[in-house]
């Protein structure tokens, strides 16, 4: 299964927009992270190494709306950090919403039985939880006891709330096909889960742990192994056919980051969410002054182990949009 039909069509007008503008780089999807604190440490990732005065900073809500205004995509994933740390995401999500925009707020969960009463659901709306493999797995990842169990009754408490739930799930070396299929399994039948993201993990250079990265044969043999006998169809994974093709390595793709641009407290980082070569004000300086040429696998060095979501699946988006014969194909979640 992938995209939901809604999102689909929304992503096709916008796409048949582009291209009667004959626009060659826009922004799909923005990453926003409105403060870099957050209450956990994870292993995989790198935000609280921000200096003390960074981590007490909070994007104001102007700021925050201003940004995607700008850069003008139809959705929005907010992140951090930890987004349920400021003091105003209930209001930065509101007026996304107003603006139609479709939303997606990140959280480890832990937070979210002390924050739910500030949301109304909504069907533009969806919280995205992190979670990393079952119990033991999920815990070590986010090098602290007990939170696996916190994500599930707060994400069963969304749900009884009315909310969409979503998950997003990184794999590393560390884990087997078998370890895919069981989170996955458990997060689409007993969870049941509205839709899942997965993505193969990458060398996220500020990151605590810097062994256990997947390189692209790892990734393509991964999960090769963890869709085969059809798995992959009946699973609710918010990607495109073509993203989980490139995933297993049937079909190859150029990295579009510029799909996916990350706006945080220090501004538009150029190039993607994952590598740091610097900021600039607004998106219109970030397409026009970065050389998309130069990254990619098999151009920037950085990049030889990426095969992230945010670099590849817009590249994978347009695909689909662009054939018939794949938009067939991804409405039936084939």
């Amino acid at each position: 299964m992938s995209m939901p039909l809604r999102q689909s069509v929304r992503l096709g007008a916008y796409l048949m927009k582009q291209k009667v503008l004959r626009r060659e780089k826009f922004p799909i999807l923005v990453e926003l992270e409105p403060l870099y604190a957050c209450n956990l440490k994870c292993a995989g990732c790198g935000k609280i190494q921000q200096t003390h005065d960074w981590l007490k900073q909070r994007m104001p809500v102007e700021q925050a709306v201003a940004a995607i205004e700008e850069a003008g995509a139809p959705m929005v994933s907010i992140a951090g950090g930890e987004p349920l740390m400021h003091k105003d995401i209930d209001e930065i999500v509101r007026q996304l919403l107003d603006r139609n925009k479709i939303v997606f707020l990140c959280t480890n969960a832990v937070l979210m039985p002390e924050h739910l009463h500030k949301f109304k659901p909504h069907k533009n709306f969806a919280w995205m939880v992190h979670i990393d493999g079952l119990r033991e797995r999920h815990d070590a990842s986010v090098c602290k006891d007990g939170v696996f169990d916190q994500a599930v009754e707060a994400i069963r408490m969304a749900q009884d709330a009315g909310f969409r739930v979503m998950t997003n799930t990184t794999f590393f070396d560390t884990d087997s096909p078998q370890d895919v299929i069981d989170v996955l399994d458990y997060l689409n039948d007993d969870l049941k889960i509205d839709l899942m993201q997965i993505s193969p993990g990458f060398a996220y250079e500020k990151a605590p742990d810097q062994e256990h990265w997947l390189g692209p044969e790892e990734t393509r043999e991964l999960f090769k192994k963890a869709f085969a006998e059809g798995r992959r169809k009946r699973w609710r994974l918010n990607h495109s056919p073509l993203y989980l093709d490139f995933l297993e390595g049937k079909i190859d793709f150029a990295c579009t980051a510029w799909a996916i641009p990350l706006y945080s407290l220090k501004g538009w980082q150029r190039p993607c969410y994952l590598m740091d070569d610097g900021y600039v004000a607004t998106y219109q300086e970030l397409i026009d002054d970065t050389d998309w040429d130069s990254y990619g696998r098999g151009k920037d060095p950085r990049c030889a182990n990426c095969m992230a979501h945010c670099g590849y699946e817009p590249t994978a988006v347009v695909a689909t949009m662009g054939s018939l014969k794949e938009t067939i194909r991804a409405a039936v979640g084939a």
